[in-house]
């Protein structure tokens, strides 16, 4: 799949610069070869595909992110945007998106694979994701792998009562009592992952 898609990529005129096989040995060789965008799938060993554009926005802001994924889920979408892609494609797309996507993206533009696009932008969960900001969210994401106020706060750079007040805004703009509740609510709404 790897080798079909950089060959066709090849023949549009778009320069390979390195293959992985990991999440490790593709952030290893976008850090070191600092390609314009990196077509990086979503589920790899050793790496996830967005801890990998996480940590690029950090050491490489200026290599561009395209999470490839067989996996249309809003939730991922809204992830992988908040690690700092710039692009989500479905693998059942055409080839003709991937280039369009790698070209849109390298021009600095974000490109979200349009049957996601239409189902994201047609439902509720869009006026909740863009309710609830960035860092509610990223809170919300630790508050449901079970971390402490000050465990959050450590991860995040902030304070506990920082987080608390996240949590705080969160609950009420999901109109939840508890923070359990709030957790619940946004990973059946899929406003996380």
């Amino acid at each position: 799949m790897v080798a079909a898609v950089c060959d066709v990529l090849e023949e549009h005129g778009v320069e390979i610069a390195g293959r992985a096989h990991d999440g490790e040995e593709a952030l290893a060789k976008i850090e070191a070869r600092r390609p314009t965008v990196a077509l990086v799938d979503l589920r790899m060993p050793r790496l996830s595909g967005i801890e990998v554009a996480r940590r690029c926005a950090r050491s490489t802001p200026e290599t561009a992110i395209v999470l490839y994924t067989a996996y249309g889920e809003r939730a991922l979408l809204t992830e992988a945007l908040d690690a700092g892609a710039k692009g989500f494609l479905l693998k059942e797309a055409p080839i003709s998106d991937v280039i369009r996507a790698v070209e849109m993206v390298a021009a600095g533009q974000t490109y979200v694979d349009p049957g996601l696009a239409t189902v994201l932008a047609s439902s509720d969960t869009a006026a909740k994701v863009t309710k609830l900001t960035q860092r509610e969210r990223d809170v919300l994401r630790l508050l449901a792998d079970g971390l402490a106020n000050e465990e959050i706060g450590k991860r995040l750079f902030i304070s506990p009562e920082t987080v608390r007040t996240h949590i705080r805004k969160a609950m009420a703009k999901l109109d939840a009592d508890t923070r359990t509740e709030a957790v619940a609510t946004a990973l059946r709404r899929s406003i996380i992952a």
